[in-house]
């Protein structure tokens, strides 16, 4: 038995191992090792409606200049982004008059919307005005990943804050996720946000406590796919965090600055390559529970996301382990 059993093995062993170089050396020569961000003309400006005029974002390299830059990215949200978007403003209405010269601004990304994405947003961005909400309208659509990436580095705040669109998470904690970052930062950004300038945390909001009530409402189907993904990202990617896919992510400009700059993947597992490179270069990770709900229209599919997120994930890490790609925590966005 053991004579046939040993050819077999040594050939099936040389035909992995032939395969698995044969995809390294594919990687490695049809791969960027930084990733080139590209955005059109158009894509630099936003529209100030009060004057009709274009004028340029500016750039996440530049010092900050007020305290809290939300970035919502949305793709045919027109259902859901008006709620979400009241929610959020009137939350940060009334810190402005709780707490003296807190500035805030929202940036809705739509990421190549075929709808009244765009529309609804420049209703509330009339009202607010230019200095509190922009418009950043993708002419094509890149993917979660990408929306969140370039409203990122168009951003003015000290603290930079991602929400989903679809208002799953109550806006109200932003404060659990703003205390928990308060005591990895050792200052408070709502009184000096000059402060955490150079400093590096994020905070990130999560479900972890909420997975045994999900559990029993969902099918064994999505079940079985929810733990198979996250026994990937803990395999291959991110350890130590429990919800690395909560749209509820808060962190510093230049934790912020750093893991976008390097950020490869443009879709859904884009949260798991920034945690990743985040890991990577020791900048301290929170996990802080928020209350969330499941809110109707979500762009998931069941199986073919979850397969495309596994899929990105082995190649995250492949890619990052053979050199094909890099984390430049130098690197400059123009």
């Amino acid at each position: 038995m053991w004579a046939i059993l040993k050819p077999i093995l040594f050939y099936g062993s040389a035909f992995l191992f032939t395969g698995f170089l044969s995809m390294c050396i594919f990687l490695i020569s049809t791969t960027q090792t930084y990733p080139a961000i590209k955005r059109s003309k158009k894509e630099k400006y936003f529209q100030d409606l009060s004057s009709n005029r274009d004028i340029a974002f500016p750039s996440i390299n530049e010092p900050a200049s007020i305290n809290l830059s939300v970035i919502i990215p949305a793709y045919n949200e027109e259902e859901r982004l008006g709620v979400m978007l009241e929610e959020c403003i009137d939350y940060l209405n009334s810190r402005c008059k709780e707490i003296k010269d807190f500035k805030y601004e929202i940036i809705v990304v739509s990421d190549g919307s075929k709808d009244k994405t765009v529309q609804i947003a420049n209703k509330y961005g009339k009202n607010l005005g230019s200095d509190k909400f922009r418009v950043l309208d993708l002419e094509v659509n890149r993917g979660k990943g990408g929306a969140v990436r370039l409203g990122m580095l168009s951003a003015r705040g000290a603290l930079l804050l991602f929400a989903d669109a679809d208002g799953a998470t109550k806006f109200a904690d932003l404060s659990k996720l703003e205390a928990a970052m308060e005591g990895m930062i050792n200052c408070n950004y709502l009184k000096d946000l000059k402060a955490i300038g150079s400093q590096e945390a994020i905070s990130i909001g999560s479900r972890a406590h909420l997975e045994e009530a999900a559990v029993a409402t969902r099918s064994f189907f999505r079940t079985i796919l929810m733990y198979g993904f996250q026994f990937l990202v803990k395999l291959f990617a991110v350890r130590g965090l429990r919800d690395t896919q909560c749209g509820f992510k808060l962190m510093t400009r230049e934790a912020a600055r750093k893991c976008f700059i390097s950020l490869h993947v443009e879709r859904w597992a884009f949260d798991v390559e920034m945690l990743f490179i985040a890991q990577k270069l020791k900048i301290p990770i929170t996990e802080v529970a928020v209350r969330w709900t499941e809110i109707d229209g979500s762009k998931i599919t069941p199986f073919w996301s979850w397969l495309q997120m596994g899929i990105d994930l082995v190649l995250i890490w492949l890619r990052y382990l053979i050199g094909a790609w890099k984390i430049s925590a130098t690197n400059k966005h123009k």
